[in-house]
């Protein structure tokens, strides 16, 4: 099997031939290609070539075409700043007060630059890989997720405590899901295998699960529909310890939940088993960028014993693998996980 079959095989619940390895691993790529992330982000020809250069250094099954957290917010004319060694971020609310909701204009993120920034760096990577490796295209957030950064997540996590503000809130939402909807949509056409979005601000460790059921559920189910309308298998990415709402983000429809380490991967194991696939979930910070390719393996051999005998695997971190992890490390677990299918 190539990398392509691999990860198909793991969403279908068929067994591949060895644990697949896609890595959230932009920032490692640009920084071990030579690139600021202010290059990075400005120039597909350079992303593409990040991504190709890291399949080859570790022989990756799959690539996650990630930029920041921040695109689509600019899009929708959210203060963005665009530090030259980090990704971007929001800074600053679009809507200083949740009634300017009403006057916001029809969603148009195609004309905004850095998403065509992110579709040609995706096309670019489709050509050259041709369903040898798999690549998934992320879309950037959820409509809750982008909601919170046009009013500022303090803003709107006030707006959502008051009931006579919900019918401009689930306005907002509307606005955000049009975003999240086209960005599929226009990555769909890049030649991407697979979609995918974050909402990490729709956690427990942010709001309560009936919170998470009755303002970010909804919208998430919007854009796996939307996926899967467009021929694409989806992926749903919530940080932190997300054990509390595992049966809620499974009701999105979801082909694949990507969680955090601070999830208890037994609970993963039993919630998701026939259901979805899991891409998970080694600890970037504690374990990749800080630890040893000692500890690399103790934790990646904890993890792949966990999942043994359910097919519906895929190995990754938890979230986004800092630029300052050791090569030996990636290599560590990846060598782990080849090791681990020829001994079970």
């Amino acid at each position: 099997m190539n990398g392509y079959r691999r990860i198909q095989a793991a969403l279908r619940g068929e067994r591949p031939d060895t644990t697949p390895v896609m890595l959230h691993n932009f920032m490692l790529a640009a920084k071990e290609a030579g690139i600021t992330m202010q290059q990075y982000r400005q120039n597909p020809d350079a992303i593409a070539r990040c991504h190709i250069e890291s399949v080859e250094r570790y022989d990756l099954d799959g690539v996650l075409v990630d930029i920041d957290t921040a695109t689509l917010a600019g899009a929708l004319g959210v203060p963005v700043e665009l530090p030259e060694d980090q990704p971007a971020l929001s800074h600053g609310a679009r809507l200083k007060v949740l009634e300017e909701v009403d006057d916001l204009e029809p969603v148009d993120i195609a004309r905004y630059g850095r998403v065509q920034v992110w579709l040609e760096a995706v096309r670019l990577l489709s050509r050259h890989f041709r369903d040898q490796v798999f690549i998934r295209g992320n879309c950037d957030q959820c409509a809750f997720s982008l909601a919170s950064m046009m009013r500022t997540p303090q803003e709107w996590m006030l707006d959502l405590m008051d009931e006579h503000n919900h019918a401009r809130v689930h306005r907002l939402l509307e606005h955000c899901a049009e975003a999240t909807s086209q960005f599929i949509r226009l990555m769909a056409q890049t030649g991407a295998h697979m979609v995918s979005n974050g909402d990490s601000p729709a956690g427990p460790e942010m709001i309560s699960p009936r919170l998470y059921r009755a303002f970010a559920l909804p919208y998430e189910k919007l854009a796996v529909e939307c996926a899967h309308a467009q021929g694409r298998p989806y992926a749903l990415h919530i940080c932190g310890n997300t054990s509390l709402i595992l049966d809620d983000m499974l009701q999105s429809g979801a082909d694949a939940l990507e969680l955090d380490f601070k999830t208890d991967t037994n609970l993963v194991r039993e919630k998701l088993e026939g259901r979805a696939a899991f891409i998970g979930n080694i600890d970037p910070n504690g374990v990749l960028a800080l630890g040893n390719p000692q500890l690399v393996e103790t934790r990646t051999r904890e993890l792949l014993a966990c999942f043994t005998g359910n097919p519906r695997f895929i190995l990754n971190a938890g979230c986004a693998i800092p630029p300052t992890t050791p090569p030996e490390n990636i290599r560590s677990m990846i060598r782990t996980a080849r090791r681990w299918q020829d001994s079970s």
